[in-house]
């Protein structure tokens, strides 16, 4: 798991050149004003979800992990808590492989990522976004799944 300014994604974008590609649609895309929804970027290998939301209290957010693709999260605007812990022996709660989630019960150690940051979440980490900081925030985030 990765937590950083979106300044400083050239230390992650050479791990893989799938993670390249998926910084630069960060990087090279008018985020702010793009919409909501699916954006293909190398087709199923690499895509974008824009999402627009307001937080919610942490027992209202799911536990969540992924086996074919690595989560770039990165916050356009609004703040929110992110749930981490590595995936160990939490209790599988609803599993869809075909749609590439894993939903558990468990505990995390939560991490504030506000506007400019991002996160990278491999498979071995399980995570629980949108958890609301103090007030409910709109938050408007890209999350770019890169496939292993």
């Amino acid at each position: 798991m990765v937590i950083d300014k979106i300044e400083n994604y050239r230390l992650y974008s050479q791990l893989t050149q799938r993670l390249a590609k998926g910084f630069e649609f960060i990087t090279t895309t008018d985020l702010k004003a793009i919409a909501s929804g699916k954006h293909e970027i190398d087709s199923d290998k690499i895509f974008a979800i824009v999402q627009e939301y307001d937080t919610k209290d942490e027992s209202e957010c799911v536990l969540e992990g992924h086996h074919k693709y690595i989560d770039i999260q990165y916050v356009i605007r609004g703040v929110e808590l992110m749930g981490f812990a590595p995936l160990t022996n939490q209790k599988m709660v609803e599993e869809d492989l075909e749609k590439d989630y894993t939903f558990y019960e468990g505990d995390t150690s939560l991490l504030r990522v506000e506007e400019g940051m991002f996160t990278l979440f491999f498979p071995e980490d399980l995570h629980r976004p949108c958890v609301k900081v103090g007030e409910v925030s709109k938050v408007k985030k890209v999350v770019v799944k890169v496939k292993i």
